[in-house]
């Protein structure tokens, strides 16, 4: 049934995929393991290594086998080396005509053609290796505004044909802003150009990790030349290498060698180049003589708009409520945003539930509350009586008239959107009214912002102001 190529001990393979399947399905979630990781399977047949280093698996789609590739070789790799010490790399096949099969390394995001041994890590020779880029982080799916622009043009120009303007690029950003998008986007940019390339995606705590194994197999010859071989080397994340005093020496000199070479180098971090503690001033200066570019963290606008694009790429439909909530709640990172859009769409689809205002706050409750400012009723009170011309005392009084119950029900739909009071507190500071009529303005509310333009940009002024 299941069984490990070319291993010595077949039966010690077959216990760990057991083991590697139990984790994938409680780490990954009963939908996504279903969907994507159950089919999977040990392959049986002549293997690719004397020594069982090589774990071979198939699935029965080349589609699944790309996107089990993009999404979980590190994974793979990880379980494996941690219950099988010996497994050097892990073969993720199509077990149906498809594509050449492909050996993914030890090295993080890179992959080469399989070969009838696999004799360590690192492919000998000058081999083209086509790192595993996410096919979701094109140039083309990056939302762009003014607090990533310079950034985003710099990738671009990076990733073109002809002799690099400049090399080193670095990047910087604070946590899910787009730095790794932008990365995988050069990569894909810069191979759709050039098939025949070697690119190389990496961590930098992947580079420390196979430099320091590289020392221990004593066989760093192999490292350097492999990544010194590349036309286009990307390294995330840099920050990961303070301190490390063996590493950060031989990443100067791997620096060093590119940049003489003429190829390409874009480098990441959480921080610009002088702000990085612990990494070598020599270090700073190399990343520095190239071009720094930062991304700020996104505005409303801008976390808006990638909601919008999310839902078309997912093809999910969201009412603007609720795009607009997420937006203005969540504003920590991108990466949370797309986090919260996508928990509420799974779950809509789990539960058959319609996507609303009030299935979106009862999904994402406490990621709401958590990623919230504090903003209090009476805040919101001043900002609407003032904005339509009333007095705060308006907004609590028994008038019903047009002028003073539409800025009511706005205040009152604000309340719900903004603050964690449930619908009673939030009618008892409305003049002590019932939280029925609460439901009915931010319902009635939700239904103008479709079809009165004056009360949909109202809204939204008072969402950036209240953020702010």
């Amino acid at each position: 049934m299941e069984g490990l190529q070319g291993t010595s001990a077949p039966g010690e393979a077959r216990k760990a995929w057991t083991r590697v399947r139990a984790n994938l399905r409680e780490s990954a979630g009963i939908r996504l393991f279903e969907q994507w990781l159950k089919p999977m399977e040990l392959i049986d047949g002549d293997g690719n290594s004397d020594d069982g280093d090589t774990i071979r698996l198939g699935l029965p789609s080349a589609f699944m086998t790309n996107w089990v590739r993009s999404h979980y070789a590190d994974r793979l790799m990880m379980e494996f080396k941690a219950l099988l010490p010996r497994v050097r790399s892990v073969s993720i096949e199509t077990r149906i005509a498809g594509p050449t099969p492909v050996v993914l390394t030890a090295e993080s995001g890179t992959a080469a053609p399989a070969s009838p041994t696999v004799a360590s890590a690192v492919p000998p020779g000058p081999v083209a290796i086509r790192p595993v880029l996410d096919a979701r982080f094109t140039f083309d799916r990056f939302v762009v505004d003014t607090s990533n622009r310079v950034a985003f043009n710099a990738a671009r120009t990076l990733s073109e044909p002809g002799p690099p303007r400049f090399s080193p690029l670095f990047l910087h950003a604070g946590t899910g802003q787009g730095k790794t998008h932008l990365m995988h986007a050069i990569g894909h940019a810069f191979l759709e150009a050039r098939p025949g390339a070697t690119v190389i995606c990496m961590s930098a705590e992947r580079f420390m990790y196979d430099f320091v194994a590289a020392m221990r197999a004593r066989d760093t010859f192999s490292f350097k030349q492999r990544l010194r071989n590349a036309d286009l080397l990307l390294i995330d994340d840099l920050q990961f290498i303070a301190g490390k005093d063996a590493t950060q020496e031989e990443f100067f000199h791997t620096v060093n060698e590119i940049m003489s070479a003429g190829k390409r180098l874009v480098i990441s971090a959480d921080r610009c180049p002088q702000a990085l503690d612990g990494v070598e001033a020599r270090i700073v200066s190399r990343m520095s003589a190239g071009l720094v570019a930062d991304i700020k963290a996104p505005d409303l606008a801008l976390r808006r708009a990638i909601l919008t694009r999310k839902c078309a790429d997912i093809d999910a439909a969201v009412p603007t409520a609720v795009l607009d909530l997420l937006a203005a709640r969540i504003h920590a990172n991108i990466r949370e945003l797309e986090g919260a859009l996508n928990r509420v769409v799974a779950y809509a689809q789990l539960t058959g539930d319609t996507i609303d205002l009030d299935f979106a706050v009862a999904t994402l409750g406490d990621v709401l509350r958590g990623a919230q400012r504090r903003v209090t009723i009476d805040e919101i009170q001043k900002l609407v009586s003032a904005h339509f011309e009333l007095k705060p005392l308006d907004l609590i009084s028994a008038r019903r008239s047009r002028v003073v119950a539409r800025p009511r029900q706005i205040a009152m739909y604000l309340a719900k959107r903004l603050t964690t009071r449930s619908l009673p507190e939030i009618g008892r500071k409305f003049g002590g009214r019932d939280h029925s009529t609460v439901i009915h303005a931010v319902r009635k509310i939700e239904e103008l912002r479709d079809t009165d333009r004056d009360i949909d940009t109202a809204v939204r002024v008072f969402l950036r102001e209240l953020e702010a």
